[in-house]
């Protein structure tokens, strides 16, 4: 894993939540905010269509030093020479993944239980994503696991845990403090009035957690 990889606040850009922002404005502000660490996620175009704006958010994020993730599509990850790749369970599995990326490229797993945590683990993932922490809008076939679960695993898997889902600025210290050395947000910032201050006020609470 990349020493630059810093893990505390991982945005997922998502066109489809981030409604009429555009998301190099976001990402402008993500960045302005103090982020760095992103993740490209687009569900319903086709790569072809993806690849010109997932092209200038790579450049765009590169120039600021930030780490810039593409979820689920490998092609596309390769393409645009991103950072690395985030698969789900149902996604290319990370064995494969693994081998294709080589081992200069990060390699991120979705997981919902402590029993697919520990294999994402050990099919080569260099952070784990946990989840759904709290209740989530942005999808409706969540899988709620909650803090227990995030507890249960910290001890388990000796690489970067990252929590998912439902998490704002109000509970991020809670998640922090269950074991979390991150968490991703989605609509806490991309549907803030001011993406760039969210981001300050995240990064804040982060380390105000991980300081007690």
């Amino acid at each position: 894993m990349p020493d630059s990889l810093v893990v505390d606040l991982y945005v997922i850009l998502d066109r489809s939540v981030a409604g009429e922002r555009p998301l190099r404005e976001l990402l402008d502000g993500i960045i302005t905010g103090g982020g760095r660490l992103v993740q490209f996620r687009e569900k319903e175009w086709p790569v072809r269509r993806c690849l010109p704006l997932a092209s200038e958010l790579r450049r765009q994020a590169k120039e600021a030093g930030v780490t810039f993730i593409v979820n689920d599509r490998l092609d596309l990850a390769l393409a645009v020479e991103a950072d690395g790749l985030h698969v789900g369970q149902d996604d290319l599995p990370a064995p494969v993944a693994r081998r294709l990326l080589g081992p200069r490229k990060l390699l991120g797993v979705s997981t919902h239980s402590v029993e697919q945590a520990v294999r994402a683990r050990a099919d080569g993932a260099d952070y784990v994503a946990i989840g759904s922490i709290y209740q989530t809008s942005t999808k409706t076939n969540f899988e709620l696991v909650g803090l227990a679960t995030l507890r249960a695993v910290r001890p388990l898997v000796d690489r970067p845990l990252i929590a998912i889902g439902g998490i704002t600025p109000e509970n991020v210290e809670e998640v922090i403090r269950s074991g979390a050395d991150g968490v991703a947000v989605i609509s806490s910032i991309s549907c803030a009035p001011d993406p760039a201050a969210e981001t300050r006020r995240f990064l804040e609470r982060i380390r105000a957690a991980r300081s007690r």
